[in-house]
């Protein structure tokens, strides 16, 4: 019998779907910068824990506002003092972390109230954070991924004129965007955003939230909003989750719950993306990510 001459073709394909998987793999998301005492951005990067970075918050904006970050106890802005973290977030990108700035909070003075001052908003993000350039680059030279939308306040209207805006600037450069809903559909602030299916990452708060989060041993209602929300135009979808009990009102997760019980569920979904944990200060403390990184 004549030798079996296998294509090279063939012997490329195992390679190729390796490659497709570990380009759409799943990670976890963190979010830095509201708590000085949860170490600095290069800390959090050196964990080898996250592959999402996002730095809370531009908590002032629109309204004829200035535009101003708030990094808690890390930096002061209002003296450039910000631009030490330049060399850290190039660092976080050198390892392969994306790093987004995140628009917004729980608490904070911003709104939207033309699809002018979106327009606005997104030139200022693109020259001060992103690809653009300007004199007064808040956290020095560096070049973040993308805009996270962690919109709790300021009404819902224009914040899908400011995706589009900013996703604009992709001909350039690639611009990221994500965004935190409530798990509660439609969100309050950012239903017409996700609509445009503009949103590469969705990381859903799934808590805070009794309806839609984990309680008492109960994983129904936190699956069933979950399985609500892959019917959304999120290109990838996270679960949302407090790295504690103290990270949040409501809605914690024990690890080995989370492990054992919801990610094997909602791992099945095509949009799956991985999880989301609020915040780095409570991970730290609590040693979260690290308890369910191998899982996700």
């Amino acid at each position: 019998m004549a030798p079996r001459v296998v294509s090279p073709l063939l012997l490329l394909f195992p390679l190729l779907i390796s490659l497709l998987r570990l380009s759409h793999g799943a990670g976890i998301a963190v979010y830095w910068g509201q708590n000085g005492n949860e170490g600095s951005l290069a800390d959090a990067c050196n964990t080898g824990n996250y592959q999402f970075v996002n730095i809370a918050f531009l908590s002032t904006f629109g309204g004829g506002q200035t535009p101003q970050l708030n990094l808690a106890g890390h930096c002061d802005p209002t003296t450039n003092g910000c631009t030490i973290f330049s060399d850290q977030i190039k660092g976080c990108q050198a390892n392969g972390i994306k790093v987004l700035l995140s628009l917004g909070g729980a608490s904070g003075s911003y709104t939207l109230n033309s699809a002018d001052e979106a327009t606005q908003l997104a030139n200022y993000l693109w020259n001060n954070f992103l690809g653009g350039q300007s004199s007064s680059r808040p956290l020095g030279d560096a070049v973040l991924d993308g805009i996270d939308f962690d919109i709790e306040a300021g009404g819902g209207s224009h914040w899908d004129e400011l995706a589009q805006a900013l996703n604009g600037f992709s001909s350039q450069k690639k611009v990221y965007l994500s965004a935190a809903p409530q798990c509660p559909i439609p969100d309050a602030h950012l239903d017409s955003a996700i609509k445009t299916g503009l949103f590469d990452y969705v990381w859903v708060q799934f808590y805070n939230n009794p309806p839609c989060q984990y309680s008492s041993g109960n994983t129904n209602n936190l699956i069933n909003s979950w399985n609500q929300w892959t019917s959304s135009q999120a290109k990838q979808l996270f679960l949302g989750v407090p790295a504690s009990t103290a990270a949040a009102g409501s809605g914690f997760i024990p690890a080995d719950v989370l492990t054992s019980q919801v990610l094997p569920t909602i791992k099945s979904s095509p949009k799956y993306g991985g999880v989301m944990i609020w915040d780095r200060y409570n991970d730290g403390q609590s040693g979260y990510s690290n308890a369910i990184k191998g899982s996700v």
